[in-house]
């Protein structure tokens, strides 16, 4: 007969040994990843090094600091050339972070957006320029481009269009008013939650928000909250600002501005279409060069008098072969019942076919402004870069 305390002895020496052994094991990997993390350090600095020679040969050359095609590229390749296992999907964050930091060697970049922090004109602008950059709130759309204008920051980010609510007319009707170009475009998944104090559904008597994200989540809201009152406020975060003061309120809007403001999230992902995208401009600095996959943006204006004029404005874009990906009108100031026409077209406004269909467009047209030729946007997923 086996003696039960000599068994129990062995099987806890055995056990022992299996803990030294995983014990050395993990040991030996932390070890090689300790490693591997020193190598990267290593390789980070030497790319901070090649970008403060890059920055020196851009001052010579007058270049600018921001390159938005060469940051949508770089992410691009490094996703194409990802063998794995490190996921693809982490890239252009990996790499987005990486390049802000080595930017703001050549220098830190200041960011006007519409604020106030925690909107998703503020996630859109983090997500273009990353967490080196330094980003300024605006009141208002006017008053983004009027800080870049003046000088104050670099760039200013502002929405432009929404997959599920159309364009943003405060940001079209500025672009006729500014000379700032049009530099970059960046697309945000937008995924709303509902916030409160409580985080219960059943504490809701009131839904507050921007009027856009109220339109986005409208069927949601009226099947979860019917009849709940809903209140249209300045933006997501003064929705949230409500929220953590009335018990009673809950708000629509970013993750972040729920965190911003200590709430509790009682749902996500409310918008009603999954797809529910928010496209962004970034504008100021110089017009890039061509990139080979571009987009043009125009505007133009056209007799009220004159039969026809909107299909001879267009016929040319046809002719040469020019794909529109987008037309927009918007009422003319100061004229009743005229229009000015926005459109945005595929092509560098340097590009032979592009250039020779704006020229005839604005021969037909009683006037034309080019407001830029910048890169196309990279998918939406999480926009990122390089320098």
């Amino acid at each position: 007969m086996s003696d039960p305390t000599r068994d129990l002895a062995t099987v806890q020496a055995g056990a022992t040994a299996r803990a030294a052994a995983d014990d050395g094991a993990l040991a030996a990997l932390r070890s090689a990843i300790d490693r591997v993390d020193r190598e990267i350090l290593g390789c980070l600095n030497e790319r901070a090094r090649l970008v403060q020679e890059v920055g020196a040969t851009k001052r010579v050359g007058g270049a600018t600091v921001y390159q938005a095609a060469r940051e949508r590229d770089l992410a691009l390749a490094l996703e194409a050339a990802n063998p794995g296992p490190f996921p693809t999907a982490a890239i252009r964050a990996v790499f987005r972070e990486i390049v802000s930091g080595t930017r703001s060697l050549e220098a830190r970049l200041r960011i006007a957006f519409l604020g106030p922090e925690g909107t998703f004109s503020h996630l859109a602008a983090r997500e273009i320029f990353g967490g080196e950059a330094e980003f300024l709130p605006e009141s208002s759309i006017p008053h983004v481009f009027a800080a870049v204008e003046r000088g104050a920051v670099d760039h200013g980010v502002v929405p432009v269009e929404n997959t599920t609510e159309g364009v943003v007319t405060q940001t079209l009707d500025t672009l006729v008013e500014s000379e700032l170009p049009i530099c970059a475009e960046a697309v945000l998944p937008i995924q709303h939650c509902l916030a409160s104090r409580s985080g219960r559904l059943e504490d809701v008597r009131r839904v507050a928000s921007h009027a856009q994200p109220l339109a986005q989540c409208r069927a949601w809201l009226d099947q979860k909250l019917p009849g709940t009152e809903r209140l249209e406020v300045a933006s997501t975060v003064a929705a949230a600002e409500l929220a953590a003061r009335d018990a009673d309120v809950a708000a629509v809007g970013s993750r972040l501005a729920a965190e911003l403001l200590g709430l509790q999230v009682a749902a996500s992902g409310i918008q009603d279409r999954r797809d529910n995208s928010t496209r962004f401009l970034v504008v100021g600095g110089r017009e890039p060069e061509p990139s080979g996959c571009d987009l043009t943006s125009v505007v133009f204006t056209v007799r009220k008098a004159e039969a026809g004029a909107l299909h001879r404005l267009l016929e040319p874009f046809a002719r040469h072969g020019v794909n529109l990906t987008s037309i927009q009108s918007r009422p003319r100031k100061g004229t009743p019942w005229e229009y000015v026409f926005f459109i945005d077209l595929e092509g560098h406004r340097s590009e032979p076919a592009v250039a020779a269909a704006l020229a005839d467009a604005g021969r037909v047209a009683h006037s034309t402004r080019v407001l830029g030729s910048f890169p196309r946007a990279a998918a939406p997923a999480r926009p990122g870069g390089a320098p």
